[in-house]
């Protein structure tokens, strides 16, 4: 990693140009074009990259721009190597993800509080329970 790169949790789009060396308008570019590359915006638009934005960033200008990969082959070699990275849990994102990952958290919450009644009752009528 560059000795320039500070690390931060968050990074705007003149600092990411900075860092990289890319101009805005080629970094807006890649988002449209690298699906891997998707910067979240603040309340006011504004496009907050993470290190991670940043690193996908400083890897696909050496793909374009010191290996000589087209888009379309950098894409390629991208999604062949996202391939092989053993994904981690994402998070939800989907309306549908985000009601099954709530329904999930009712059930344990649920199993959670019938444990905590039977502990309860077993102490009411003085029997030991243990958690």
């Amino acid at each position: 990693m560059d000795s320039r790169f500070p690390h931060k949790l968050f990074y705007r789009i003149g600092e990411v140009s900075e860092i990289t060396g890319i101009k805005p308008h080629i970094l807006r570019y890649w988002e449209a074009e690298f699906s891997a590359l998707r910067p979240r915006k603040n309340r006011a638009g504004q496009r907050i990259y993470e290190r991670r934005d940043v690193e996908l960033v400083l890897e696909i200008k050496k793909l374009l721009y010191e290996q000589r990969y087209t888009i379309s082959g950098a894409k390629k070699f991208l999604a062949r190597q996202h391939k092989q990275v053993p994904k981690k849990p994402a998070l939800a994102k989907t309306p549908g993800d985000i009601s099954a990952a709530l329904k999930l958290c009712r059930q344990e919450l649920r199993g959670l509080l019938a444990l905590l009644e039977r502990h309860e009752n077993g102490r009411k009528a003085g029997l030991r329970t243990e958690c």
